[in-house]
């Protein structure tokens, strides 16, 4: 069965609550992870683990957040920042991800402020609903 944008919201919601330790007004649609809910990276790990569980499907390494294998090749970084072709690859591996004000600037110390709570429900909407 289908479920709506909201449902993945209230759902994702509470799983960063849990995984997080934040309160629920925290986890809004545009909150970052690390910037704003405080998450690090062995959280990830643990986010994901609990996203599977909760919605019933496996989420492939590297595919809700391939960032690590962009940041390893001098073909995508260069000086700091993504380079063309790296914007490119982030966008093919995330298609669902807003790059917005990144794209002008694409710092990869900037990386993490992309990976919001409306990433992982767009995420999940995409992979829940695909037709």
């Amino acid at each position: 069965m289908a479920k709506s944008r909201d449902q993945i919201f209230g759902e994702v919601q509470e799983v960063l609550i849990d995984a997080l330790g934040v309160d629920d007004d925290e986890v809004t649609d545009g909150a970052a992870l690390m910037g704003d809910l405080g998450a690090e990276s062995i959280d990830f790990l643990d986010i994901v683990f609990r996203l599977e569980k909760v919605f019933e499907i496996k989420i492939p390494r590297e595919e809700l957040f391939p960032a690590e294998s962009l940041m390893n090749s001098p073909d995508f970084v260069n000086k700091g920042k993504l380079t063309e072709t790296g914007l490119a690859e982030l966008k093919n591996k995330m298609p669902y991800i807003e790059l917005g004000d990144f794209a002008d600037d694409p710092d990869i110390n900037k990386l993490g402020d992309l990976f919001t709570v409306g990433t992982i429900v767009s995420y999940l909407d995409s992979k829940l609903n695909a037709v």
